[in-house]
């Protein structure tokens, strides 16, 4: 969920099908209108107009960006789910549109929003808290959040989904497919079909609010006996399908925590990573979004907000066992057992060649790197995520190591790159050794 609403506008979500397939169609034709009218004007140059050149000039650039962060939605989270699982393999042009849509943030206008709260909790909505905020504090891509108050004094986040989101979900992808295959960006190495068909059901999880409230009070249930972590709580009463009502609670942005001491640097870190290896090897339930909004610290307390579980994956009991056969086999450098736990987990096809495997358990040896470290392992120092990401790249674009792996690991490996991100902006140190330890003997 975006933090910061400081330079966002108003703009109307288009709710109705027609109104969602008649921007796309208005994009798509103003897209091929301005291909045509610079194409043309390269050929009275003398020039051979390139088709992705024309696809992607600045102007076009602009008005796709714009347009798919306006229909927020299904729309915006393929944007971005290509630009984190795929950005690797995009190129440069197609990449930059892609990341604003993990930035851009506008909201429902007052008369709009007005029209939601009433559908939901009646002409008297109002009668409900002593205090509403009709500017919201967040918004990302399925809804934004406001601050309200109730009679008590109790402060609530009240996240609201935006009009028509949850029923244009398979059609938005569609269109957007459409749009992206018309551009001729999409490199053909990039499983785009598949990687759809994954954004739908992922987008039909985090459009149910009825769905995410189980999911926060299952964590609160896990987290109970962990002091350092907090879950919001959920006012059930004022909660449905499209308005999720929780506990507001303070803290400051994560990646702040880069000022505090260096104690309070490797404490979180540290509880972030015990976090992960128990939703991976315990819960068997990931909340796969590493975004750094989701995370709020409270320093006084020492205690780590969680926020926003729309993005949390079910982990087969399969796949969990094959993650900590990976992470032993990893620490004893044995790279036959990380291939056959590799083959566990889903990763290889059967046409895959002993080259591709050897390449494959380089990357999770090298991503396993603070397994093998004796005492607190340095994430600034070692610049790991650099360097997991630079080695994925290079396989990535050799076609013949390329290969799909499954979609639950590609979501589980996104969250534990983001912790690894944070711990290294954070300048913090971990003994990762000694939590998967713990873990084991658990």
């Amino acid at each position: 969920m975006n933090k910061s609403l400081d330079n966002a506008t108003a703009s109307k979500v288009p709710s109705g099908r027609l109104s969602r397939l008649t921007t796309f169609g208005g994009l798509a034709s103003r897209l091929a209108g301005n291909m045509i009218k610079e194409g043309v004007k390269q050929y009275s140059r003398g020039q051979s107009p390139n088709l992705k050149q024309l696809a992607m000039t600045p102007n076009n650039i602009a008005q796709l960006a714009e347009k798919l962060a306006k229909l927020r939605g299904a729309a915006m989270k393929v944007g971005q789910m290509l630009s984190m699982d795929a950005g690797e393999l995009l190129p440069p042009e197609l990449s930059d549109v892609l990341a604003r849509l993990r930035s851009d943030a506008n909201f429902m206008p007052h008369k709009q929003l007005l029209t939601v709260l009433k559908h939901n909790w009646g002409d008297s909505w109002l009668d409900h808290f002593a205090q509403f905020e009709l500017r919201p504090f967040a918004a990302a891509s399925i809804g934004q959040v406001h601050l309200a108050y109730l009679d008590t004094g109790e402060k609530l986040a009240v996240k609201i989904q935006y009009p028509g989101i949850k029923n244009s979900i398979d059609s938005d992808i569609d269109n957007v497919a459409l749009l992206l295959k018309m551009s001729g960006l999409i490199p053909d190495n990039v499983k785009l079909d598949n990687l759809l068909a994954q954004a739908k059901k992922q987008l039909h999880h985090e459009a149910d609010y009825v769905y995410e409230a189980q999911l926060l009070h299952q964590y609160q249930h896990w987290i109970a006996e962990q002091p350092h972590l907090v879950v919001p709580k959920v006012y059930t009463h004022l909660s449905n399908d499209n308005i999720l009502c929780m506990e507001y609670l303070a803290g400051q942005p994560i990646e702040s925590v880069a000022l505090l001491p260096q104690a309070d640097r490797d404490f979180v870190a540290t509880e972030l990573l015990r976090l992960f290896l128990d939703e991976l090897l315990t819960y068997k339930l990931v909340q796969t979004d590493p975004n750094y909004g989701n995370f709020l610290y409270q320093a006084d307390h020492k205690r780590i907000v969680l926020l926003d579980f729309g993005a949390t994956r079910a982990i087969s009991n399969n796949m969990s066992a094959g993650y900590k056969a990976l992470m032993n086999a990893a620490q004893q450098n044995d790279r036959a057992q990380i291939i056959n736990a590799a083959e566990k987990i889903g990763f290889f096809q059967d046409n895959i060649s002993p080259t591709q495997q050897a390449a494959i358990a380089d990357i999770f040896m090298l991503a396993c790197e603070p397994l093998r470290y004796n005492g607190a392992y340095d994430f600034a120092a070692s610049q790991l995520a650099k360097r997991v990401t630079q080695a994925a790249k290079v396989m990535s674009t050799q076609q013949e190591h390329w290969h799909t792996p499954p979609m639950d690991a590609i979501f589980v490996h996104r969250k534990l790159a983001g912790i690894y991100l944070l711990a290294a902006k954070l300048n913090a140190k971990v003994d990762v050794t000694a939590l998967f330890t713990d873990h084991q003997d658990h």
